[in-house]
């Protein structure tokens, strides 16, 4: 089928992903011309008012930019304040860092998997719609949402918004019998978890493939989660990787027209963070349960150099990581042992620091200056949706241009088409609105 003319589709207001964001798509003929994923809603300046404050704030304002991934955002301050002020925590308190990060960690992948993603692959409008016809499913996917969110409660104080973090570790540390219901309750969770797997498995999943360099932490030993250090893997194959201090030397931010998110490059070129970055990156380190669950979902085997390129895999990925996060869990649970003191002192310096942690969606980039008795200076922010936009929209042109080339173009099919396509890649769309240089010029 060959269309004449030219055609502009418009999506005011994408369906379940996190935040208001809109789509253009500009077709000419058989040719796709521009797909703009646009973001409207206002830029909400919170390096802007970051600045003047005291250094002991950032963790807690800045996890109000997200209720769903909070724990990310005051991980990755603490780190960076940590960092300027030349502190370091003790292991007891940085593996309680990471407990509360696995936490989120399943929380977020069990609302994004079973709530936003799935129903494109099941033929449903929504969650609500999907429990007509599988109220099993997505009744599994709540508990597991209430173990990650039960994590965030012991250890962070809330769900939402944890009050219980602070620099230098936490303002209080449980005791080792306030986690056995927690481990009771995650072996359970174990079960949903390995049960997502085989379900997500089942999927009519299509064959594509993203072409954009990955980014993602990269840890000795250990998949990476609320600590390392950036790592790149390019579409030709290559490896590099560089100190998060030189974070913005290598991610470029720039202003586009229709967006009130920066869009990023990586040394030149589209990045993608995230998922599908982390598996390519780290996936050799996945726990054994892990590593097997991958293997049954069809993901290869990254200690043998498997990667996998396919957004649309992405939810097999993100359930693979649900398990690991689990997994995880009820290890720093069964070897915890209460630090001699929740936190450590991190007395004010003047200088600049520098942090990064994996939230669910990707790399997220914090950078403090401070002055000597400890006010904020300057932030900055760099979060994952912001860095993926650019490579969100290449993945879009792809998959219409080649809707178009099968002959299924119609208005209402490429809409569904791109609507899905954003939604593998988890955006976090009020995430990404931190930041926005204007530029006034009066006549």
């Amino acid at each position: 089928m060959t269309h004449r003319g030219s055609r502009v589709l418009r999506v005011g207001s994408l369906a379940r992903v996190e935040g208001e964001g809109a789509l253009l798509l500009r077709v000419a003929g058989d040719r796709v011309e521009e797909a703009r994923l646009r973001t409207y809603e206002p830029p909400r300046f919170f390096e802007a008012f970051l600045r003047g404050r005291a250094y002991t704030e950032p963790p807690d304002i800045t996890a109000r930019v997200c209720g769903i991934c909070p724990v990310a955002y005051q991980m990755s301050a603490c780190q960076a304040i940590e960092d300027v002020c030349g502190v370091s925590v003790d292991r007891s308190v940085q593996e309680l860092r990471r407990l509360l990060y696995c936490g989120e960690w399943i929380e977020s992948h069990a609302l994004h998997v079973y709530l936003l993603h799935a129903p494109d692959f099941l033929g449903r409008d929504s969650a609500i719609d999907l429990a007509r016809t599988d109220r099993g499913a997505v009744e599994r996917g709540l508990r597991l949402k209430q173990a990650g969110n039960a994590i965030l409660e012991l250890l962070g104080g809330r769900a939402i918004h944890p009050v219980n973090v602070r620099l230098g570790g936490f303002h209080r540390a449980p005791a080792r019998d306030e986690l056995r219901p927690l481990a009771e309750r995650l072996h359970r969770a174990a079960d949903d978890a390995w049960q997502t797997v085989r379900w997500a498995t089942g999927f009519d999943i299509p064959d594509a493939a993203v072409d954009a360099d990955f980014l993602a932490l990269a840890s000795p030993g250990t998949y990476a989660i609320e600590q390392g250090t950036p790592a790149v893997l390019r579409t030709d194959g290559s490896r590099a990787g560089f100190e998060t201090s030189a974070f913005l030397d290598h991610v470029r931010e720039e202003q586009v027209p229709h967006s009130t998110a920066l869009h990023s490059r990586l040394d030149g070129h589209r990045h993608l963070t995230g998922p599908l970055a982390r598996y390519a990156v780290s996936g050799h380190l996945l726990s054994r349960t892990a590593l097997e669950a991958a293997r049954e979902a069809g993901l290869g085997d990254p200690a043998q150099g498997d990667v996998c390129r396919n957004p649309y895999r992405s939810i097999l990925v993100r359930a693979v990581e649900v398990v690991y996060a689990v997994d995880e869990a009820l290890r720093l649970i069964d070897a915890y042992e209460p630090p001699a003191r929740p936190y450590v002192d991190v007395p004010p310096v003047a200088g600049e620091g520098h942090g990064a942690t994996e939230a669910p969606r990707g790399l997220l980039y914090h950078r403090y200056r401070l002055d000597a008795d400890g006010t904020v200076t300057d932030a900055r922010i760099v979060p994952p949706t912001a860095q993926n936009q650019g490579a969100i929209e290449d993945d879009l042109v792809r998959i219409a241009q080649a809707a178009l080339a099968r002959g299924d173009a119609s208005d209402e099919e490429l809409t569904r088409l791109c609507e899905r396509a954003i939604r593998n890649h988890d955006p976090c769309i009020s995430c990404s609105t931190h930041f926005l240089d204007l530029t006034v010029v009066r006549t």
